[in-house]
Protein backbone atom coordinates (compact mmCIF):
# COMPACT_ATOMS: atom_id res chain seq x y z
CA UNK A 1 0.00 0.00 0.00
CA UNK A 2 1.21 3.50 -0.86
CA UNK A 3 0.01 6.62 0.92
CA UNK A 4 0.77 9.89 -0.85
CA UNK A 5 0.81 13.20 1.01
CA UNK A 6 0.54 16.63 -0.60
CA UNK A 7 1.85 19.95 0.61
CA UNK A 8 -1.16 22.14 1.45
CA UNK A 9 0.20 25.49 2.65
CA UNK A 10 2.71 23.88 5.00
CA UNK A 11 0.28 21.13 6.06
CA UNK A 12 0.14 17.52 4.91
CA UNK A 13 -2.92 16.30 3.10
CA UNK A 14 -3.55 12.74 1.98
CA UNK A 15 -3.66 12.65 -1.81
CA UNK A 16 -6.96 11.24 -3.00
CA UNK A 17 -6.62 12.31 -6.62
CA UNK A 18 -7.27 9.65 -9.25
CA UNK A 19 -4.37 8.44 -11.34
CA UNK A 20 -0.67 8.28 -10.62
CA UNK A 21 0.24 11.96 -10.79
CA UNK A 22 3.06 12.94 -8.43
CA UNK A 23 2.83 16.73 -8.77
CA UNK A 24 2.85 18.41 -5.36
CA UNK A 25 3.51 15.18 -3.47
CA UNK A 26 6.20 15.53 -0.79
CA UNK A 27 5.91 12.16 0.96
CA UNK A 28 5.36 8.62 -0.32
CA UNK A 29 4.68 6.24 2.56
CA UNK A 30 5.03 2.60 1.49
CA UNK A 31 3.52 0.10 3.91
CA UNK A 32 4.29 -3.52 2.97
CA UNK A 33 4.47 -2.60 -0.73
CA UNK A 34 4.06 -5.16 -3.45
CA UNK A 35 6.75 -5.62 -6.09
CA UNK A 36 4.54 -3.87 -8.66
CA UNK A 37 3.97 -0.85 -6.39
CA UNK A 38 7.67 -0.51 -5.65
CA UNK A 39 8.62 -0.87 -9.33
CA UNK A 40 6.08 1.75 -10.40
CA UNK A 41 7.35 4.29 -7.86
CA UNK A 42 10.96 3.55 -8.81
CA UNK A 43 10.15 4.38 -12.43
CA UNK A 44 8.53 7.69 -11.46
CA UNK A 45 11.27 8.85 -9.08
CA UNK A 46 14.26 7.35 -10.87
CA UNK A 47 15.68 5.58 -7.79
CA UNK A 48 16.04 1.93 -6.81
CA UNK A 49 14.16 1.26 -3.57
CA UNK A 50 15.67 -1.35 -1.23
CA UNK A 51 13.95 -4.69 -0.74
CA UNK A 52 12.96 -6.00 2.67
CA UNK A 53 16.03 -8.25 2.76
CA UNK A 54 18.30 -5.31 1.98
CA UNK A 55 16.65 -3.23 4.72
CA UNK A 56 17.43 -5.93 7.29
CA UNK A 57 21.17 -5.84 6.59
CA UNK A 58 23.09 -4.85 9.73
CA UNK A 59 26.12 -3.28 8.02
CA UNK A 60 26.18 0.51 8.23
CA UNK A 61 27.15 0.68 4.57
CA UNK A 62 23.93 -1.15 3.71
CA UNK A 63 21.77 1.14 5.85
CA UNK A 64 23.26 4.59 5.17
CA UNK A 65 24.37 5.43 1.63
CA UNK A 66 23.93 7.66 -1.41
CA UNK A 67 22.71 6.30 -4.72
CA UNK A 68 21.47 8.06 -7.86
CA UNK A 69 21.55 11.40 -6.05
CA UNK A 70 19.27 10.17 -3.25
CA UNK A 71 20.11 9.57 0.42
CA UNK A 72 19.07 6.19 1.83
CA UNK A 73 18.77 5.85 5.61
CA UNK A 74 17.50 2.85 7.58
CA UNK A 75 16.75 2.60 11.30
CA UNK A 76 15.14 -0.04 13.49
CA UNK A 77 11.95 1.29 15.07
CA UNK A 78 9.53 -0.21 17.63
CA UNK A 79 5.85 -0.83 17.02
CA UNK A 80 3.18 -2.01 19.46
CA UNK A 81 5.40 -0.59 22.21
CA UNK A 82 2.56 -0.37 24.72
CA UNK A 83 3.53 -3.95 25.53
CA UNK A 84 6.83 -5.21 26.94
CA UNK A 85 7.67 -7.11 23.75
CA UNK A 86 7.45 -4.52 20.94
CA UNK A 87 7.75 -5.46 17.31
CA UNK A 88 11.16 -4.30 16.09
CA UNK A 89 11.65 -3.89 12.34
CA UNK A 90 13.65 -1.65 9.99
CA UNK A 91 12.23 1.45 8.34
CA UNK A 92 13.98 3.03 5.36
CA UNK A 93 13.87 6.77 4.66
CA UNK A 94 14.77 7.85 1.12
CA UNK A 95 15.39 11.53 0.49
CA UNK A 96 15.14 11.95 -3.28
CA UNK A 97 15.31 15.56 -4.46
CA UNK A 98 12.42 17.34 -2.70
CA UNK A 99 10.47 14.19 -1.87
CA UNK A 100 10.58 11.75 1.00
CA UNK A 101 9.92 8.02 0.58
CA UNK A 102 9.47 5.75 3.59
CA UNK A 103 9.42 1.98 3.30
CA UNK A 104 8.22 -0.12 6.21
CA UNK A 105 6.59 -3.43 7.04
CA UNK A 106 5.07 -2.60 10.43
CA UNK A 107 3.17 0.28 12.09
CA UNK A 108 5.24 2.47 14.43
CA UNK A 109 2.97 4.85 16.33
CA UNK A 110 4.67 7.96 14.93
CA UNK A 111 3.55 7.07 11.40
CA UNK A 112 -0.04 7.26 12.63
CA UNK A 113 0.13 10.35 14.84
CA UNK A 114 2.45 12.53 12.76
CA UNK A 115 0.29 12.73 9.58
CA UNK A 116 -2.80 13.57 11.64
CA UNK A 117 -0.96 16.35 13.48
CA UNK A 118 0.67 17.67 10.30
CA UNK A 119 -2.75 17.84 8.67
CA UNK A 120 -4.13 20.06 11.44
CA UNK A 121 -1.07 22.19 12.25
CA UNK A 122 1.05 24.04 9.71
CA UNK A 123 4.50 22.52 10.25
CA UNK A 124 6.11 23.91 7.13
CA UNK A 125 6.03 20.57 5.30
CA UNK A 126 6.86 22.12 1.95
CA UNK A 127 9.35 19.46 0.89
CA UNK A 128 10.53 15.99 1.78
CA UNK A 129 13.45 17.21 3.86
CA UNK A 130 11.21 19.14 6.27
CA UNK A 131 8.80 16.18 6.44
CA UNK A 132 11.69 13.84 7.28
CA UNK A 133 12.98 16.04 10.12
CA UNK A 134 9.48 16.51 11.56
CA UNK A 135 8.81 12.76 11.30
CA UNK A 136 12.09 11.96 13.08
CA UNK A 137 11.14 14.41 15.83
CA UNK A 138 7.86 12.54 16.29
CA UNK A 139 9.73 9.22 16.41
CA UNK A 140 12.16 10.51 19.05
CA UNK A 141 9.23 11.86 21.11
CA UNK A 142 7.54 8.47 20.90
CA UNK A 143 10.67 6.66 22.10
CA UNK A 144 10.94 9.17 24.96
CA UNK A 145 7.36 8.27 25.97
CA UNK A 146 8.23 4.56 25.89
CA UNK A 147 11.26 5.12 28.13
CA UNK A 148 9.22 7.27 30.51
CA UNK A 149 6.60 4.54 30.88
CA UNK A 150 9.32 1.91 31.33
CA UNK A 151 10.93 4.07 34.03
CA UNK A 152 7.66 4.24 35.97
CA UNK A 153 7.23 0.49 35.71
CA UNK A 154 10.79 -0.08 36.91
CA UNK A 155 10.13 2.18 39.90
CA UNK A 156 7.10 0.00 40.70
CA UNK A 157 9.25 -3.13 40.54
CA UNK A 158 11.79 -1.46 42.83
CA UNK A 159 9.02 -0.78 45.34
CA UNK A 160 7.98 -4.45 45.20
CA UNK A 161 11.54 -5.60 45.82
CA UNK A 162 12.30 -3.19 48.66
CA UNK A 163 8.85 -2.92 50.23
CA UNK A 164 8.58 -2.14 53.93
CA UNK A 165 8.94 -4.91 56.51
CA UNK A 166 5.41 -4.30 57.79
CA UNK A 167 4.10 -5.07 54.31
CA UNK A 168 6.36 -8.10 54.07
CA UNK A 169 4.78 -9.59 57.19
CA UNK A 170 1.25 -9.29 55.81
CA UNK A 171 1.86 -10.15 52.15
CA UNK A 172 3.69 -12.96 50.45
CA UNK A 173 6.03 -11.63 47.77
CA UNK A 174 6.06 -13.61 44.56
CA UNK A 175 9.68 -13.32 43.52
CA UNK A 176 9.06 -15.38 40.40
CA UNK A 177 6.66 -12.69 39.14
CA UNK A 178 9.18 -9.99 40.09
CA UNK A 179 11.97 -11.72 38.18
CA UNK A 180 9.70 -12.17 35.16
CA UNK A 181 8.79 -8.47 35.24
CA UNK A 182 12.47 -7.51 35.48
CA UNK A 183 13.25 -9.74 32.51
CA UNK A 184 10.49 -8.20 30.40
CA UNK A 185 11.63 -4.66 31.19
CA UNK A 186 15.21 -5.66 30.44
CA UNK A 187 14.20 -6.93 27.00
CA UNK A 188 12.20 -3.75 26.33
CA UNK A 189 15.06 -1.44 27.28
CA UNK A 190 17.50 -3.52 25.25
CA UNK A 191 15.31 -3.21 22.15
CA UNK A 192 14.90 0.54 22.65
CA UNK A 193 18.67 0.98 23.06
CA UNK A 194 19.25 -0.89 19.80
CA UNK A 195 16.70 1.36 18.09
CA UNK A 196 18.34 4.50 19.49
CA UNK A 197 21.76 3.38 18.23
CA UNK A 198 20.42 3.08 14.69
CA UNK A 199 18.62 6.42 15.04
CA UNK A 200 21.80 8.16 16.20
CA UNK A 201 23.64 6.83 13.15
CA UNK A 202 20.78 7.90 10.88
CA UNK A 203 20.63 11.42 12.35
CA UNK A 204 24.41 11.79 12.04
CA UNK A 205 24.21 10.75 8.39
CA UNK A 206 21.29 13.15 7.87
CA UNK A 207 23.35 15.98 9.34
CA UNK A 208 26.04 15.34 6.73
CA UNK A 209 23.38 15.13 4.02
CA UNK A 210 21.85 18.48 4.97
CA UNK A 211 25.30 20.06 4.83
CA UNK A 212 25.94 18.48 1.43
CA UNK A 213 22.51 19.62 0.16
CA UNK A 214 23.08 23.13 1.59
CA UNK A 215 19.83 22.96 3.49
CA UNK A 216 18.32 25.83 5.42
CA UNK A 217 19.96 26.84 8.66
CA UNK A 218 16.75 25.99 10.53
CA UNK A 219 16.82 22.42 9.21
CA UNK A 220 20.46 21.93 10.20
CA UNK A 221 19.71 23.32 13.66
CA UNK A 222 16.79 20.92 14.11
CA UNK A 223 18.95 17.99 13.03
CA UNK A 224 21.57 18.94 15.64
CA UNK A 225 18.81 19.12 18.27
CA UNK A 226 17.61 15.69 17.17
CA UNK A 227 21.11 14.31 17.61
CA UNK A 228 21.34 15.71 21.15
CA UNK A 229 17.89 14.35 22.03
CA UNK A 230 18.74 10.88 20.71
CA UNK A 231 22.02 10.90 22.64
CA UNK A 232 20.29 11.91 25.88
CA UNK A 233 17.69 9.18 25.40
CA UNK A 234 20.48 6.66 24.87
CA UNK A 235 22.06 7.77 28.15
CA UNK A 236 18.70 7.46 29.91
CA UNK A 237 18.18 3.98 28.45
CA UNK A 238 21.65 3.01 29.72
CA UNK A 239 20.70 4.27 33.19
CA UNK A 240 17.49 2.24 33.15
CA UNK A 241 19.45 -0.81 32.01
CA UNK A 242 21.84 -0.41 34.94
CA UNK A 243 18.90 -0.04 37.31
CA UNK A 244 17.36 -3.23 35.96
CA UNK A 245 20.65 -5.05 36.54
CA UNK A 246 20.73 -3.71 40.11
CA UNK A 247 17.13 -4.82 40.71
CA UNK A 248 17.95 -8.27 39.36
CA UNK A 249 20.90 -8.62 41.72
CA UNK A 250 18.83 -7.25 44.61
CA UNK A 251 15.98 -9.68 43.90
CA UNK A 252 18.36 -12.62 43.86
CA UNK A 253 19.84 -11.34 47.13
CA UNK A 254 16.37 -11.09 48.68
CA UNK A 255 15.62 -14.64 47.57
CA UNK A 256 18.82 -15.84 49.26
CA UNK A 257 17.91 -13.95 52.43
CA UNK A 258 14.47 -15.55 52.59
CA UNK A 259 15.94 -18.99 51.88
CA UNK A 260 18.49 -18.47 54.65
CA UNK A 261 15.69 -17.41 57.00
CA UNK A 262 13.80 -20.62 56.24
CA UNK A 263 16.93 -22.72 56.77
CA UNK A 264 17.56 -20.86 60.04
CA UNK A 265 14.08 -21.77 61.28
CA UNK A 266 14.67 -25.42 60.53
CA UNK A 267 18.12 -25.28 62.17
CA UNK A 268 16.70 -23.70 65.33
CA UNK A 269 13.88 -26.24 65.43
CA UNK A 270 16.37 -29.09 65.05
CA UNK A 271 18.56 -27.74 67.89
CA UNK A 272 15.55 -27.06 70.13
CA UNK A 273 14.06 -30.53 69.72
CA UNK A 274 17.35 -32.43 69.95
CA UNK A 275 17.49 -32.53 73.81
CA UNK A 276 13.82 -33.64 74.18
CA UNK A 277 14.46 -36.31 71.58
CA UNK A 278 17.49 -37.49 73.56
CA UNK A 279 15.47 -37.67 76.79
CA UNK A 280 12.60 -39.49 75.09
CA UNK A 281 15.06 -41.91 73.53
CA UNK A 282 16.70 -42.67 76.86
CA UNK A 283 13.42 -43.40 78.62
CA UNK A 284 12.08 -45.24 75.63
CA UNK A 285 14.62 -48.02 76.06
CA UNK A 286 13.09 -51.28 77.29
CA UNK A 287 15.67 -52.32 79.87
CA UNK A 288 14.23 -54.02 82.96
CA UNK A 289 16.55 -52.40 85.48
CA UNK A 290 16.03 -48.65 85.09
CA UNK A 291 15.66 -46.75 88.42
CA UNK A 292 13.25 -44.14 87.01
CA UNK A 293 10.75 -46.79 85.89
CA UNK A 294 9.63 -47.28 89.49
CA UNK A 295 9.24 -43.62 90.32
CA UNK A 296 5.61 -42.43 90.72
CA UNK A 297 6.52 -39.05 89.22
CA UNK A 298 8.87 -40.39 86.59
CA UNK A 299 6.64 -39.71 83.60
CA UNK A 300 5.75 -36.07 84.55
CA UNK A 301 9.44 -35.47 85.34
CA UNK A 302 10.50 -36.73 81.90
CA UNK A 303 7.91 -34.47 80.19
CA UNK A 304 9.09 -31.51 82.27
CA UNK A 305 12.72 -32.19 81.34
CA UNK A 306 11.82 -32.33 77.66
CA UNK A 307 9.94 -29.01 77.85
CA UNK A 308 12.78 -27.31 79.73
CA UNK A 309 15.43 -28.70 77.38
CA UNK A 310 13.48 -27.31 74.40
CA UNK A 311 12.73 -23.95 76.00
CA UNK A 312 16.30 -23.20 77.09
CA UNK A 313 17.83 -23.21 73.55
CA UNK A 314 14.93 -21.13 72.24
CA UNK A 315 15.43 -18.61 75.04
CA UNK A 316 19.18 -18.48 74.36
CA UNK A 317 18.63 -17.92 70.63
CA UNK A 318 16.14 -15.15 71.41
CA UNK A 319 18.57 -13.40 73.78
CA UNK A 320 21.27 -13.56 71.14
CA UNK A 321 18.94 -12.01 68.54
CA UNK A 322 18.99 -15.02 66.27
CA UNK A 323 15.20 -15.30 66.20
Amino acid sequence: MIRRYLNADGRLRLDDRPGDAIDGIVWFDLLSPTAEEAAGLEAKLGVDLPTREEMEEIEVSSRLYYEDGAAFMTATLPAQADRDNPLMAPVTFVLAADRLVTIRYHEPRAFQTFPMRAEKVAMGCTNGEVVLVALLEAIVDRIADILERAGRDIDGISHDVFQHKEVMRTTSRNFQAVLEAIGRKGDLISNIRDSLVTLERLIGFLGQATTHRKSDKDIRSRVKTLARDARSLTDHASFLSQKITFLLDASLGMINIEQNAIIKIFSVAAVAFLPPTLIASVYGMNFHFMPELEWPWGYPLAILLMVISAALPLWYFWRRGWL
